[in-house]
């Protein structure tokens, strides 16, 4: 029996997405932190990019005042 080709790897780094996509003025989303190249570029990156991406987005949601944190504070 043949299960057919192969499913491709996946990265083992989720996408934050938080399907509440709203740019600001810096073209930031409101919902994840991630710069819109950022979120058009998350399909086509590996798990290493994707990590400092991750990175970037908490920082600037961070900056925001809207980290995972942000409610304990």
């Amino acid at each position: 029996m043949n299960a057919g080709p192969p499913a491709p790897e996946r990265p083992a780094v989720p996408s934050p997405c938080t399907r509440r996509c709203c740019l600001d003025e810096r073209d930031v989303c409101l919902g994840c932190g991630r710069h819109l190249q950022e979120i058009l570029r998350w399909h086509e990156a590996g798990d290493e990019e994707r990590r400092g991406i991750l990175a970037a987005a908490a920082a600037r949601q961070d900056a925001r005042g809207r980290g995972p944190a942000a409610g304990t504070r």
